[in-house]
């Protein structure tokens, strides 16, 4: 357990270190303990009246002297709450807004928390959108799959940003933040960048190095540059984390004989069955969006030879009917959904329906399946949220399995999968590094650009005087030319130096820390005063959203 700021976290999943929440620098590690009263709770009163200048009530002067006093209460409320925000800048600087992600997975929660935590794709824009709004949230994105739901975002304060994510989480799924903490894991900085890149990877899937991770990935950049929310940090983090996946898979052979979570559901559908009835039981699925073409695909590969799919439309079903030409593929529409599960013997599920497709009344009513498959109906369902009720798990002639429970096939090869493994946490590392001086290097920036408009001030400032005293008529336009390259030359020249020690982008072997001291003392020498500007700049504009 961590506990920062009376705000008490719990660090799960494996292999993830939840205590280095610290910054590299010595002196801007550590942040002030705040009171429970958050400054941006602070709202000025709404003025005692109002309505258009021509109106005209009658009052007694005790109430106008009432009004009065209440306005400019209001008004001074007004004030005194940006002041304060203006103050509490000092608080900020000792932190660096972090990077966070915030979550639970697989590893970490039951099936029946992670659904009620799920975000449809279709919906990653409004959530995106509603956690940017959020007082200490600058930059926002959602993963969520059948085996993850985490939230990243750029905190302007680590322990105000992260305890207001949860209260999202919490208000979304109708969790009690208590009840969740008990499966949440947090990660700050440099491990929750990390923790991307190996899940681009496949490292931290249920089935170690499956593809289909990659893939989602990839949409929530495509969601979220549509949305506006990414920012530069986190869209530059989920590209990075791209780069790593694609590298992982190309340079080491994880991806060799590594399952998927269909491939996963297959194995365990036919693990169950008889073993002289496996192929040639009486397969349905129900969806055939991604996860079921490669169902589809898999029992293929299996030696089934026919299957029956259910879905919306017949255009994915004849699509996936011309890609593979080694089974039998007969379409079913929605409608027709039970009466083509009673002449089934397997039934997967991989749609995205927020609502259960099969009750306990639904299996019930359902013939019972022939002896030869074990007298007892599977159902395989893939989906999260889930597409068969839980209550349909006690019946005694069906079977019901979700995701949770393809570990089963999963164990079987882990070990020589986790041999893999090790070979790409170094390309990882790799990658970790440069997106560390990418964003280390962007401290420095504001003070770049303030120090090269102060020089180009001065510049203008004393190329004028030059060209007056030298007077229009004496001045060719080759003169002119000749003169403003000269200036711009001298300041280029005198800035050189300066602008090198405020670099930190890997290429020498200057540490954060010595360039981080070379910022201060440019600010302090020239007046710059960058960071707080920025700060001030973005705690206002929070407080004038909040107050709108």
């Amino acid at each position: 357990m961590a506990t920062a700021s009376g705000v008490v976290i719990t660090v799960a999943g494996p292999g993830k270190v939840g205590s280095v929440f610290r910054r590299r620098s010595p002196s801007r590690s550590s942040s002030a303990s705040w009171s429970s009263a958050g400054l941006y709770r602070v709202r000025p009163r709404g003025p005692a009246y109002s309505g258009s200048p021509r109106i005209v009530l009658r009052r007694s002067p005790r109430c106008e002297v009432k009004a009065d006093l209440e306005e400019k209460s209001a008004a001074a409320a007004s004030v005194s709450a940006l002041e304060q925000f203006k103050i509490s800048a000092d608080r900020y600087m000792k932190e660096r807004s972090s990077i966070a992600v915030i979550g639970l997975s697989v590893h970490t929660a039951p099936v029946e928390m992670r659904e009620k935590l799920a975000v449809p794709e279709a919906q990653w824009p409004r959530a995106i959108g509603e956690l940017c709004s959020l007082n200490h949230i600058e930059e926002a994105a959602v993963l969520s799959t059948c085996n993850r739901m985490e939230i990243y975002v750029v905190a302007l304060s680590w322990n105000r940003g992260i305890r207001e994510v949860m209260e999202w989480m919490a208000k979304t799924s109708g969790i009690p933040v208590s009840e969740l903490r008990q499966h949440l894991f947090v990660l700050r900085d440099s491990d929750a960048t990390r923790h991307l890149f190996e899940v681009s990877a496949g490292l931290d899937s249920l089935v170690l190095g499956e593809g289909q991770i990659l893939a989602q990935v990839k949409q929530v950049v495509r969601i979220g540059q549509g949305s506006g929310g990414l920012g530069k940090n986190i869209d530059r983090m989920f590209k990075d984390a791209i780069t790593a996946g694609k590298r992982v898979r190309s340079e080491t052979n994880i991806a060799s004989g590594a399952v998927s979570v269909s491939s996963a559901a297959v194995e365990l559908a036919l693990m169950k069955l008889p073993k002289s009835h496996s192929t040639s039981a009486r397969m349905l699925v129900i969806g055939a969006g991604k996860m079921g073409k490669l169902v589809i695909k898999h029992l293929a590969a299996k030696g089934c030879k026919k299957v029956v799919v259910v879905n919306r439309s017949v255009e994915r079903v004849d699509a996936i009917r011309e890609e593979l030409k080694d089974i039998e593929i007969i379409y079913r529409p929605f409608s027709e959904m039970l009466s083509s599960s009673a002449e089934a013997d397997v039934i997967f599920t991989s749609t995205a329906s927020e609502t259960p497709l099969f009750l306990k009344e639904h299996v019930e009513a359902l013939p019972p399946v022939g002896f030869e498959v074990g007298s007892i109906r599977l159902f395989v369902d893939i989906s999260v949220p889930r597409n068969v009720g839980s209550c349909a798990a006690n019946l005694d002639h069906a079977r019901v399995y979700n995701v949770d429970d393809l570990k089963e096939v999963v164990e079987a090869n882990k070990e020589d999968r986790l041999r893999k493994a090790m070979e790409a946490q170094s390309i990882i590392t790799q990658e970790l590094k440069r997106f560390e001086a990418w964003r280390d290097s962007l401290e420095t920036v504001p003070t770049i650009k303030k120090l090269r408009s102060y020089a180009d001030r001065i510049r203008v400032s004393e190329l004028e005087k030059c060209f007056q005293k030298i007077g229009d008529d004496a001045l060719t336009k080759k003169m002119r030319k000749a003169i403003e390259d000269l200036s711009s030359g001298i300041v280029n020249k005198l800035l050189h130096g300066p602008l090198q020690h405020l670099r930190c982008d890997g290429t020498d072997s200057r540490t954060l820390d010595e360039t981080l001291e070379n910022m201060h003392a440019l600010n302090r020498m020239f007046s710059l005063d960058t960071e707080k500007a920025i700060l001030e700049q973005k705690i206002k504009a929070k407080v004038e959203k909040t107050q709108s």
